[in-house]
């Protein structure tokens, strides 16, 4: 689609996609005409209207209420020394195993970071993947499949259910998404909407950068070499693979009035999707857009998205992937190596099915 036109329309999806990076980095900042208010879309009708499914002062307001729980600040101080300590507990207990699934591994230690930052404590690690799942099958279900819907439903009603229980118990007024939206004086709409947001990409996505990241290195020995001799981060690593794989592949807006892309008239109300795995692969910015290599600049990724809308949990993924999860599954691990093959799916999220590897007793 990039070498065919700066913007295509795709029937089956009735959408515009747009694929190259440079236009969808000034486009999302565009949020006159491209906007994230959505009010037939899937998200807001699966999950509530969500800040992420705002724009201007909607959104900055409920941006800088939710700030006290992800704020770099209170990853540093407050969720690291959590994330250590429930990362090591985990591998801890599988290390006598010699060998696992990655993705299963993945989902525990995403999960149980999950559960301290959303201060929901009666779920469970397996709780938050399972509703985490539902939800994100539900906002992809563009062929509109009954059971996908209805599993949804039943997932943002656990969640539902887990705030209210929660609640009912007086949390403590912590660091907790759940604490610090109830301080800023949010009603339960927005709460309740939030809270699912950060569920829903909170855990799939550091879950499928983890076990994925883990394959990258296993799969090119010569980029793992790199980071064991700290001559990469494993901030860059992180970084080239989400370059590379796009674990966020999409993100919809509608056009708010119309817009001129390229020659291309873009009218009121129609959908688009912009194409962040598209973009991330530009061979008109990257070097080797389809190769995994640290080497490469990859700064101009957008596999964060941009502008107003630049996903607000970065700092907590960047410290719970690279500065805990990532090092101390390869300290931890001694002789880690892949034992079958790997399969990936999903293009508005993506990620590996299983990762199935061993190591040394």
């Amino acid at each position: 689609m990039r070498a065919l036109a700066p913007v295509v329309y795709v029937p089956e999806l009735q959408a515009y996609l747009i694929t190259r990076r440079d236009d969808i980095f000034a486009v999302e900042k565009k949020i006159a005409y491209f906007s994230s208010e959505q009010p037939q879309g899937l998200m807001t009708q699966l999950m509530g209207q969500n800040m992420m499914r705002k724009d201007g002062e909607a959104h900055m307001d409920e941006r800088r209420a939710i700030f006290p729980t992800v704020s770099p600040k209170t990853v540093r101080d407050v969720w690291k020394t959590q994330f250590v300590a429930k990362t090591h507990a985990i591998l801890d207990r599988y290390h006598p195993l010699a060998r696992a699934d990655l993705v299963e591994m993945a989902k525990e230690i995403s999960g149980e970071a999950l559960i301290a930052m959303t201060g929901l404590h009666t779920m469970t690690w397996q709780d938050m993947d399972r509703v985490s799942q539902g939800m994100i099958d539900g906002c992809a279900n563009y062929s509109d499949a009954p059971a996908i819907e209805a599993h949804c439903h039943d997932c943002t009603a656990f969640i539902d259910r887990s705030i209210d229980e929660c609640l009912t118990n007086a949390p403590a007024a912590d660091h907790s998404l759940l604490a610090v939206q109830a301080a800023a004086g949010l009603c339960m709409a927005q709460i309740r909407a939030n809270i699912k947001l950060v569920i829903s990409g909170g855990q799939n996505e550091p879950r499928d950068v983890i076990a994925g990241l883990a394959w990258a290195l296993l799969q090119h020995p010569r980029q793992m070499g790199h980071v064991m001799a700290g001559d990469v981060s494993w901030a860059g690593a992180m970084d080239e693979y989400l370059r590379w794989m796009s674990p966020i592949g999409m993100s919809p807006r509608e056009m708010a009035q119309d817009y001129d892309l390229h020659g291309i008239t873009l009218v009121k109300g129609a959908r688009v999707f912009l194409m962040f795995g598209a973009g991330n692969r530009d061979e008109r910015v990257f070097a080797r857009p389809d190769t995994f290599d640290m080497t490469q600049d990859c700064a101009a990724s957008i596999a964060f998205g941009a502008g107003p809308h630049f996903c607000a949990g970065a700092w907590a993924a960047r410290c719970l992937i690279a500065e805990v999860a990532m090092p101390a599954l390869f300290e931890n691990l001694k002789g880690l190596r892949l034992t079958g093959d790997v399969h990936f799916g999903g293009w508005a999220f993506r990620g590996p099915f299983s990762v199935p590897v061993k190591w040394d007793a």
